[in-house]
C-alpha cells in the first residue's frame, strides 16, 4: 500500500513552494537519514521548541520521501481550505471524545498501513522547560506504538527556535540560521508489547522515548541535559497557549493518540 495519489499530488505541490522557503530561511545539518526504517510505517517523535517545528520535520521526512502525517486538532479540518489540505494528505483529526478518540486512531493505524510517518511530540506541546530540553511527556504516542506495532523513530533538532523563537510574534532572519535535524535508532519498546495498557505501563514508554530524544538533542547541543526532567505540573504550568504561567487543571490523560498542540 502507498499513498493516494491525490495524497502525493498534494505533497509535491506543497513541497514545490515550501522547500524553497525553507532552504533560503536555513541552512540544513541532517544526519542519521539511514536509520529511518523502510517499507513499514512508522512513528516519529521530535522534540517541541517552536511553532514552526512541523514544518522543519516535514521538510526534512519529505526530502527522504517519507510523507509526513501529524495529529492535528479536529475543528482545523473544517477551516476552509486549511481543512481541504489536511483530508488530502491524509493527517490525522484529534478529538477528545471517546468515539472521536477512536476515529482518531483509525486513521492514524490507515496512515501506517500505507508506509507513511506519524509525528507525534511526546511532549504534547512546546516545551515549558526554561532552557529547552524535552519536558515529562504524555502518553499518546507510546499508547500507539503499543497498540499497532509501528517503530518509534527519535529525532532531535536545533536551530528552528532561532529563526522562531517560541510564542513569538515575528521571525529573525538575519543572520541566516542553520537547522540541525538527527535521527537515532527506533526505540526498543519490547519489554512493553505484551503488557497491559497502564498508566504505569504508558509512562515507562514514553520515558524510553523521552530519554532517546534527549540523547539526540543534547548531542546536537553539545551539552548535558538536566538530571531530571521539567514537569510543568510541579511548577504549576498550563499545557496550552502562550499564559502558561497559570495553574492546569485537569491533565489526567490524553486519550489514545497525542498530537502537536501548542
Amino acid at each position: 500500500m502507498g499513498e493516494s495519489r491525490g495524497s502525493r499530488a498534494m505533497f509535491t505541490f506543497l513541497g514545490l513552494w515550501v522547500r524553497p522557503v525553507m532552504n533560503a530561511l536555513m541552512a540544513k545539518e541532517w544526519r542519521g537519514q539511514e536509520k529511518l526504517p523502510h517499507g513499514t510505517g512508522m512513528i516519529v517523535c521530535p522534540n517541541h521548541v517552536t511553532e514552526i517545528d512541523p514544518v522543519v520535520i516535514s521538510h526534512f521526512l519529505y526530502n527522504q520521501g517519507v510523507m509526513p502525517h501529524f495529529m492535528a486538532k479536529a475543528s482545523l479540518f473544517k477551516v476552509p481550505v486549511v481543512g481541504y489540505i489536511l483530508r488530502t494528505t491524509k493527517q490525522v483529526p484529534v478529538e477528545r471524545s471517546s468515539a472521536g478518540a477512536n476515529r482518531s486512531l483509525e486513521a492514524a493505524r490507515e496512515a501506517l498501513s500505507d508506509n507513511g510517518a506519524i509525528i507525534i511530540y511526546p511532549e504534547g506541546t512546546l516545551t515549558r522547560d526554561p532552557d529547552m530540553w524535552p519536558m515529562k511527556g504524555r502518553t499518546g504516542a507510546a499508547r500507539l506504538a503499543l497498540q499497532t506495532g509501528a517503530p518509534v523513530v527519535p529525532i532531535a533538532h536545533w536551530g528552528a527556535q532561532e529563526v522562531f523563537p517560541r510564542y513569538a510574534k515575528r521571525f529573525h532572519l538575519v543572520p541566516r540560521k542553520r537547522s540541525r535535524v538527527l535521527v537515532g535508532d527506533p526505540v526498543d519498546l519490547s519489554e512493553f508489547r505484551d503488557l497491559p495498557l497502564t498508566r504505569t505501563t504508558l509512562d515507562a514508554a514514553t520515558e524510553r522515548i523521552l530519554d532517546a530524544v534527549t540523547e539526540l538533542l543534547a548531542e546536537l547541543r553539545g551539552e548535558q541535559p538536566p538530571a531530571e526532567r521539567w514537569d510543568p505540573a510541579q511548577q504549576h504550568q498550563k499545557l496550552t497557549g502562550r499564559d502558561f504561567e497559570g495553574r492546569q487543571e485537569n491533565d489526567d490523560d490524553d486519550g489514545p493518540v497525542s498530537g502537536g498542540a501548542t
